[in-house]
Formats: structure tokens, C-alpha cells, sequence
């Protein structure tokens, strides 16, 4: 019996890939059972009858399926896009120190930012995110450098050319689950591309000099002959015992280095290298095949750590895996069809039922008007199923609005309002505190991963743009105003912070607290000493209307005066016009203008 061929004796292994590949396997497994969840969710969301689903092992004839968690799931997404965006400008620079607190660095930053995020690419993106932060529980981003220009030698074609968001799908990312925090957590991030772009990945990642073009031929001649070694041998002629080199997606690693494909793990983090007895502080490194470095290098982000961030919908102490909205929610959706199904079977068994038949019947067919024939101790009798539990309706009903209310969206925001008279505030008030977990877990999303997003942007832009013709449009004259935008023009202290969900929830908090309070008994003894300039202001800024310059001081009294004015030259000029006779009445003559003819001489 011929002897197999161990993949050791055909590869040559870099101790620092084949560490990061057991680091990779070791963090992928912790997570088995929270794919499995994963898993059963995303066949929840996207059933069309419980056979596709945990409940096809019930006995029911019907299998139906009342797609709940689909509802809850879209009604959160539509929820937390519009909160984000409720307008087209929905960011702003907050400098932190004084010489970035001018208009000409703030309007610039701003309009280059706005440029950025007004592509459909990027509301494409978030709006991934905001499903993998509904269906998963965890969404990851990291900025990304995009050159969108194309050239047939002659001219430069236009396109975009600036930073983007890249969504991480999270069953390709792995991490320390019981790391303190997830900015202290190395990662590991999995992709898998074509071996042909692995060389273009190599030629774009090198300095351009003959040494370094010289190793990147020579590692990609590497990878290309092992698949071709590969391929010459028989089926069963490799041996590959270690787990690190099971790659997802594959049977087997020689079917893995058969393929076109090339898997790449990317490291972000600190880790020793035994080759070379040094550690890498804040290192970049890219392994390929789960054994051989393609790139390492110290990360370049001015921030000092991964440029990947994270947010959990339910967060764990101890876990930085996190729960979403729909985990806790698969068994009550199970319930649903178990009950949906069950009254199904029992209407069914209610309109067609059971027939029990005793001692000696001839053969006879079920119909109308059929006739049965028995002997003395036959008999014929039908049975029929308790029909109460055709009531269950109440039950769903109850299961339903409980799915709702746990996941954070509650019924008030599809439209309907809860039982009971109440008044307009009692309405706004009770709106308000019943979407408090929506706000704050929306809230959560904004700050870790839109807010982080846009910085990590803003610094890829600083690093790598040269200038960026971009176009503002002009509130006051509705009209597009180009310029030019450097590197410099971008420098300084300071983060952009997006205004959207969290400024709109503290607004609408304060407009109810104000308009209760104007309406107390309170503020007519306290309303002497409220400036009613200041609280227009206030106001305008409470509204989002400051750039339409609605509020002058007494604009009022002015506009009023003047439109009195021109109703009291109105009425005097139509009093005049009824007193003066139109036309020329019999007996009027003009004692300038005579009717007689000239004589004629």
C-alpha cells in the first residue's frame, strides 16, 4: 500500500502565519454554538413554511409559518434608518482645541465629509450594517482607501477617489471573546479572493523596488507550485492531519488548494514573532494558505489600534460576543407555529372528520345522502376533536405583541396606539418612554459604529488624499458650489459626531418639556423673566430651522405695522375708487375741451 504524503514535507511554514492560523482556529471554535444560532435565525427570517425551519420535526399536516420574527426584524431596520437620517445634513465638527474652532476649518470638513457619505455606496453599507446589528446581535466596520478612477492611457477617466466604509461580515471576523474590551482584543479578519489578485495584492502592498518585486515573485511562484504539486498527485496521496489547515467552504485542504481561490487571514494586533525573536506592537500582518506571511507591517492609522469597530446589540459582561434582538425571541416564534399549525390540524380534523367504525359496515363512500349498511352490532360514528382550541387566535395575539414589546419596538411605532383615552401630551409622553430601548440601542449603534466610522474616514482621508474637487450645495440659493480640498485643509483636533438620533430624541424630550411647562400653572408666575428673543432661538435651533432666519428680534411688530400700513392705503384708495363715477355721465363738460366744430373761413 503506497504511503500518503504529509503537506508538511510540501510546504514551508513561517511560524508566525502558522500561529496566527491556530489563533484563528482556536477563536473560531469558541464561537460554534453562536453560529448555530445564527444560523437558525437567518432560516426563521427568511422561511415560507416551518419545513425550512426547527419546526419541520412536528407531526402538524399544516406547515405554516407566521413569518413574526421577518416583521419585527424589518420594523426595527426601518426604525433605526430613518432615526440616523432624518435629514440631509446630520453630522457636524466638534473641534477640541481652540485654533480648530473656526468657521473656515468647520464648513470645509464638514462639506468634505457630507461629499463623502452622500454616495449610495455608503447608505448601502450602513444599511448592511444595520442588519447584521438586528440579525446578529454584532456589526463590524473599518474604513478602506477606494480609487474609482479608470485610464485607457491617454486620459483619466472621472471617479470617486476617497475613503469608504467596508462592512466585515461577522462570520469572518474572530477576536478574544474574553478580552476586557474590544479595542484591546486582537483580530482576525477572513477573506477569499483569487490567487491572481494575491499577486496584485503583493505588487500593491510593496515599496516598488527590485528587491521587493523580485520577493514578491518568488512567494507567488511559491504558492503557485504547491497547487500544482497538488494537483499531480492522486486522490488519497495527502495526508493533512492538523485542524488549522480546514479551511470553511472546503472538504478538504487539497480541494481548498485545487480551487482558484486563496484564503488570507489579516491579523491586527500585538504578537510575538519566533523567527525573528521580536514582538510586534500594533502590527498589520497578512497570512495566506494558513501558512506563509504575504505582509507585515506596523499599522499606519494615527489612532494607534485597529481601525475595526464593533457594536453589540445585547451585551454581555464576559462575553464580547453579543445577543441580538431576535436571538431570545426563535423559541415564541417556534411557539407561534406550534399553535398556528395545531388549530390548523384540528379545523381540518373539525371539517373532515374521523370515522369510528364498530363490528361489521359494508363499504360504503362518504358523502351526502350515502347510505350505510350494518349488521346488529355495527356501527358508524364520527369523532370529533375538542373544538375549542380553535380560540388559540388570542394566544398568537398574546405571543405576537410580546415579540414586540421584548425586542425593543413596540406596537406605537407601526401606528397603533394602546388602549385607553388619553390626551395629546399623555400620547407624546407615553410614545416617548416606550421607545426608550429603541433610542438607546440606536443611540449605541451611532456612537460605535457611525460616529467611529466617519473618524477612521476623516483619518484615511488626512494619510492619503492629495485633493478632492467635491461639490456643496447652497441652502440659500439651492445651487452647486465646487472647490478644491487638500490634505491641510483637513488637519486638526477634533471628531466629527453625527447629530441624527441622539440630538433628535433630547429635542423632542425638551419641545414636550417646554410646551407642558407653558401650559402649567407655574410659568405664568415665572414667565416675566423669561426673554421671549432667547427662547425663539431655542426654539429655531430645537426645529432644525436656523438656516431659514425665522427669528428676528420684534420682526413681528414691523410686519405687522407694515401690512396695517398698506390695508389703510388699500381701504383709502378703495374708498376712493367707490365715491369717483366711472364713465361720463349726461351734462358733463370739460370747460377745456370744446365739442362745436371750427368754422370753416
Amino acid at each position: 500500500m503506497p504511503k500518503t504524503i504529509d503537506i508538511k514535507n510540501i510546504i514551508d511554514e513561517d511560524s508566525l502565519a502558522t500561529h496566527i492560523a491556530e489563533r484563528y482556529q482556536s477563536w473560531e471554535t469558541f464561537r460554534d454554538e453562536k453560529k448555530n444560532e445564527w444560523d437558525e435565525i437567518q432560516r426563521y427570517i427568511f422561511a415560507t413554511d416551518t419545513t425550512h425551519t426547527t419546526n419541520s420535526k412536528l407531526p402538524w399536516s399544516n406547515k405554516t409559518t407566521i413569518p413574526k420574527l421577518c416583521q419585527i426584524r424589518d420594523n426595527l431596520y426601518t426604525n433605526y434608518m430613518s432615526a440616523m437620517f432624518p435629514k440631509h445634513k446630520w453630522m457636524e465638527w466638534v473641534p477640541d482645541q481652540e485654533s480648530d474652532d473656526t468657521k473656515d476649518k468647520k464648513e470645509v470638513i464638514e462639506s468634505y465629509m457630507q461629499w463623502v457619505v452622500d454616495r449610495n455606496e455608503f447608505y448601502d453599507v450602513m444599511s448592511k450594517l444595520v442588519y447584521d446589528y438586528i440579525d446578529y446581535g454584532n456589526c463590524f466596520v473599518m474604513p478602506d482607501w477606494y480609487d474609482g478612477r479608470n485610464s485607457d492611457g491617454a486620459t483619466d477617466q472621472v471617479g470617486y477617489v476617497g475613503p469608504v466604509l467596508r462592512r466585515i461580515s461577522p462570520l469572518d471576523i474572530v477576536f478574544n471573546p474574553a478580552a476586557p474590551s474590544f479595542l484591546e482584543s486582537p483580530k482576525i479578519v477572513r477573506s477569499l479572493i483569487s490567487i491572481g489578485e494575491v499577486k496584485e495584492l503583493l505588487m500593491r502592498e510593496s515599496s516598488g523596488s527590485e528587491e521587493d518585486i523580485r520577493a514578491v515573485e518568488v512567494l507567488y511562484d511559491y504558492l503557485v507550485g504547491i497547487r500544482k504539486h497538488v494537483s499531480g498527485l492522486g486522490a488519497n496521496d495527502l495526508d493533512v492531519k492538523d485542524s488549522i489547515y480546514r479551511v470553511a467552504g472546503f472538504t478538504s485542504y487539497r480541494e481548498y488548494l485545487e480551487s482558484n481561490y486563496a484564503e488570507v487571514l489579516t491579523f491586527y494586533g500585538d504578537i510575538y514573532d519566533e523567527d525573528t525573536g521580536k514582538f510586534l506592537k500594533n502590527y498589520v500582518v497578512k497570512i495566506v494558505d494558513r501558512h506563509k506571511v504575504l505582509i507585515q507591517a506596523p499599522n499606519p492609522s494615527y489612532f494607534g489600534q485597529a481601525p475595526i469597530y464593533h457594536a453589540g446589540w445585547r451585551l454581555r459582561p464576559d462575553n464580547l460576543w453579543a445577543m441580538g434582538p431576535l436571538d431570545n425571541l426563535v423559541g415564541m416564534q417556534y411557539r407561534i407555529d406550534h399553535i398556528e399549525n395545531m388549530k390548523a390540524d384540528v379545523y381540518d380534523l373539525t371539517r373532515f372528520p374521523v370515522i369510528k367504525i364498530k363490528g361489521v359496515v359494508e363499504d360504503f363512500e362518504w358523502g351526502p345522502m350515502e347510505r350505510i349498511y350494518v349488521q346488529d352490532d355495527g356501527d358508524v360514528q364520527l369523532l370529533s376533536p375538542d373544538v375549542q382550541v380553535l380560540q388559540a387566535d388570542s394566544e398568537i395575539m398574546f405571543y405576537e405583541n410580546k415579540m414586540e414589546e421584548l425586542a425593543g419596538a413596540p406596537r406605537e411605532a407601526l401606528g397603533f396606539r394602546t388602549p385607553g383615552e388619553k390626551t395629546k401630551f399623555e400620547v407624546q409622553m407615553l410614545g416617548n418612554s416606550s421607545g426608550r430601548v429603541f433610542m438607546n440601542k440606536i443611540s449605541f449603534y451611532e456612537r460605535f459604529i457611525t460616529e467611529n466610522g466617519l473618524n477612521a474616514m476623516l483619518e484615511l482621508a488626512k494619510r492619503n488624499l492629495s485633493k478632492a474637487e467635491i461639490r456643496v450645495l447652497d441652502d440659500e440659493f439651492k445651487i452647486n458650489i465646487f472647490s478644491t480640498i487638500t490634505k491641510e485643509d483637513l488637519v486638526g483636533v477634533g471628531r466629527i459626531r453625527p447629530m441624527a438620533a441622539r440630538n433628535f430624541a433630547e429635542k423632542s424630550q425638551m419641545i414636550q418639556d417646554l410646551t407642558t411647562l407653558s401650559q402649567s400653572p407655574i410659568y405664568q408666575d415665572v414667565k416675566a423673566h423669561f426673554s421671549t428673543i432667547k427662547l425663539a432661538r431655542l426654539v429655531e435651533q430645537l426645529v432644525d430651522v436656523e438656516k431659514y432666519g425665522l427669528v428676528e428680534p420684534f420682526i413681528r411688530v414691523s410686519e405687522e405695522m407694515d401690512m396695517k400700513r398698506l390695508m389703510n392705503s388699500q381701504t383709502q384708495n378703495f374708498t376712493e375708487e367707490v365715491a369717483t363715477p366711472a364713465g361720463i355721465l349726461p351734462g358733463d363738460e370739460d370747460p377745456e375741451v370744446s365739442l362745436e366744430e371750427p368754422e370753416l373761413e
